[in-house]
């Protein structure tokens, strides 16, 4: 197995020296030898100024200052700094508190040697795409926009928002998986369409929300079907993902995808192949696959409702559109852009508001 090598010591925090020295001994002999042990919680936070971590190792269970408490000061401080909890109380409730405080992972003791491993793998790559994603918005926030056209159907005068249209125009052209995050209503489909207008993509914007779409009938949807593939299948269906080539696909609502679906959208993301209903043989995608949802991915990975892998798949860019009671200045031109619509529905010029 080769290691990613951190350019920063991993940091393990546990108060019982044997196991501090088991987990050394185990990640040493797979490849990881940048590593940083503490005993005493009350050294972490002084440790974490002084030098930083690649990622942190961290034992619930601890005197003096337990891991929750480190979890919530190391998130709140560090919030790129991955944290993996170790806990010999593997309930859904405690994975699911941790998870909720900003934990990457949790690891149960006595620990797994796989299970370690690719936990941590996977920390250091997402702490590289954070860190990547960081230094992307250090680049969009400085200057102008590219092209405002790009972006003219979301109404917005918002510091926060225009920031975030830079970023689009950065990572637009990239291939890798985009996750538009945010609540019911403030405008994620506009956000995709965005998107893909900046990416430069000649095909088509293809839009399927799955909200309520059993296994079969996403399949269907996606993939296609040939005539005879099943009952009722009287012609070929072209699939959404074939409408999609050279251009975008946007699955919406993606955190209601049942877990058999989320198996067949991992191994497209994966391998960029799928296989229509009815056939052998694979076919391949260019597409570029934009998903969007309002519900908290990390606690359904905690309760086992959503794919880790699956999440860290989508997770490639990530945009968080704030709902608009954090925009307060963005209301005068909605409300006017709304009064215009009654206004020109109503065949009259309108009248404006009263202060």
């Amino acid at each position: 197995m080769t290691a990613l090598q951190p350019d920063l010591p991993i940091l393990i925090v546990d108060d019982e020296q044997d196991v501090t020295r088991a987990l050394e001994r185990t990640l040493r002999i797979n490849g990881y030898n940048n590593l940083h042990s503490i005993s005493d919680s009350r050294e972490v936070l002084d440790t974490l100024e002084e030098s930083n971590a690649s990622l942190v190792l961290l034992d619930i269970t601890m005197p003096f200052i337990s891991g929750n408490e480190l979890l919530e000061e190391i998130v709140a401080r560090y919030p790129y700094l991955p944290v993996i909890m170790a806990t010999a109380r593997d309930s859904a409730e405690l994975v699911v508190d941790c998870m909720r405080k900003g934990a990457y992972d949790y690891v149960s003791k006595p620990l797994s040697t796989n299970r370690l491993l690719a936990s941590i793998s996977g920390a250091l790559e997402v702490r590289e795409l954070r860190r990547e994603n960081e230094a992307l918005r250090n680049k969009e926030r400085q200057g102008e926009l590219a092209k405002p056209a790009f972006f003219r159907e979301i109404l917005t005068q918002n510091f926060d928002m225009l920031s975030l249209f830079r970023y689009i125009e950065v990572i637009a052209p990239s291939s890798q998986v985009v996750l538009v995050s945010g609540e019911t209503g403030v405008g994620k489909g506009l956000v995709a369409q965005a998107i893909h207008k900046a990416s430069g993509r000649n095909g088509r914007f293809v839009a399927v929300n799955v909200a309520g779409v059993d296994d079969e009938v996403f399949s269907d949807t996606l993939f296609g079907h040939v005539k005879g593939a099943f009952t009722g299948a009287i012609t070929d269906r072209e699939g959404q993902i074939k409408r999609a080539a050279t251009g975008t696909l946007f699955l919406d609502e993606i955190g209601d995808l049942s877990l058999k679906s989320q198996v067949k959208l991992l191994r497209l993301l994966q391998e960029k192949v799928y296989l229509p209903l009815g056939i052998d043989t694979t076919r391949k995608t260019d597409a570029r696959v934009i998903v969007a949802t309002n519900q908290n991915l990390e606690e359904m990975v905690a309760n086992g409702e959503f794919r880790k892998d699956l999440y860290y798949r989508i997770y490639g860019h990530h945009v968080a559109v704030p709902p608009l009671r954090q925009r307060f200045d963005d209301l005068p031109l909605l409300v006017n852009h709304c009064l215009r619509l009654a206004a020109d529905e109503l065949g009259n010029r309108g009248r404006g508001l009263h202060p």
